[in-house]
């Protein structure tokens, strides 16, 4: 594990270095992630044809990233209820994905609250934000597409949220942002070229995609200078409250209701998802490109990295 820098001002942006590298400019980073978003945004409500009728047949999500899959009571289901298990994981995934972008707008907003109007990275969190708002809609518009009902997240970690909106320091807004992103981003590049899955389910991930790794880059950029830049206090706040967001986030990514809205057993559909060994690598293989750069720039330390193994998202 790599030891993460002394930290520093931001007023060294000239001299700014973690075990990544030098940091690039905030604002040249800026400027070129608004470039992207003029060439590459996306409208939904035009893009997508929404009016175009579901397609017998398909999955609403790849099998293999179904929570189930290729667990004694996965090889019991139908195909029709495998299918259908799909359609409300997805519908409780893209859940899961508007209560996360509502926090992570919120966020933003704090983050920019004291900086210059006028500058690309504030431009580029609104432009952001703007994005954020339409993903929500898409994702509303798609669970209604599918006809599985909302499975909005348990009452305590709304709770729960509700309290990290409010605390959450600029670094552990950026290291929760980016756990949110890219364990989603990992599914959805495998789900948007998978010809299984129903045409509106790919086009929406698609345009994800697309959008986000434009996220994903403002996130990690932001993330490196604030573990650089920030006082200890705030970097070791940083690695609890990120650990503590993965073993919620893990908890809360299926909501165990879609057991029991397609005629299974909840206590043993949870336990056998528990006990999967496919299921634990696929967790683990969407964190990893995340796990990763968080261990290389000092976040995965002590008790924070015990609460990411306890997520079961770090091997």
């Amino acid at each position: 594990m790599t030891s993460a820098p002394t930290a520093m001002t931001e007023t060294d942006t000239d001299v700014l270095r973690d075990a990544l590298g030098l940091l690039k400019d905030r604002e040249q980073v800026a400027e070129r992630l608004l470039d992207s978003s003029v060439r590459h945004s996306f409208d939904p409500d035009t893009e997508l044809d929404w009016d175009a009728p579901l397609e017998e047949g398909k999955w609403f999500w790849p099998p293999e990233l179904v929570s189930l899959y290729d667990t004694p009571l996965w090889r019991k289901m139908s195909l029709e209820q495998q299918q259908d298990l799909s359609r409300h994981e997805a519908a409780s995934l893209a859940s899961l994905g508007i209560w996360f972008e509502i926090i992570l707008m919120q966020l933003l907003v704090r983050h920019i609250y004291d900086k210059p109007v006028t500058s690309a990275h504030v431009r580029y969190a609104l432009t952001e934000i703007a994005d954020e708002c339409r993903h929500s809609k898409m994702f509303a518009r798609m669970i209604q597409k599918g006809g599985a009902p909302a499975y909005p997240v348990s009452r305590l970690n709304h709770n729960l949220a509700r309290i990290l909106k409010t605390v959450s320091t600029t670094p552990g807004s950026f290291a929760c942002t980016l756990l949110g992103e890219e364990i989603l981003d990992w599914m959805q590049r495998l789900t948007f070229p998978d010809e299984r899955v129903q045409t509106i389910v790919r086009g929406v991930t698609r345009i994800h995609v697309v959008e986000e790794a434009r996220h994903v880059r403002y996130a990690r950029e932001e993330l490196r200078r604030q573990m650089v830049t920030a006082p200890r206090w705030e970097r070791e706040l940083t690695r609890i409250s990120s650990g503590e967001a993965a073993r919620v986030f893990s908890v809360a990514f299926v909501n165990p209701a879609v057991y029991t809205q397609v005629g299974l057993d909840r206590r043993e559909a949870v336990a056998q998802v528990r006990a999967s060994g496919h299921r634990s690598e696929v967790m683990q293989s969407g964190a990893r490109r995340l796990t990763d750069f968080l261990d290389e720039i000092g976040v995965l330390r002590g008790v924070g990295r015990r609460l990411w193994r306890s997520s079961g998202l770090l091997a």
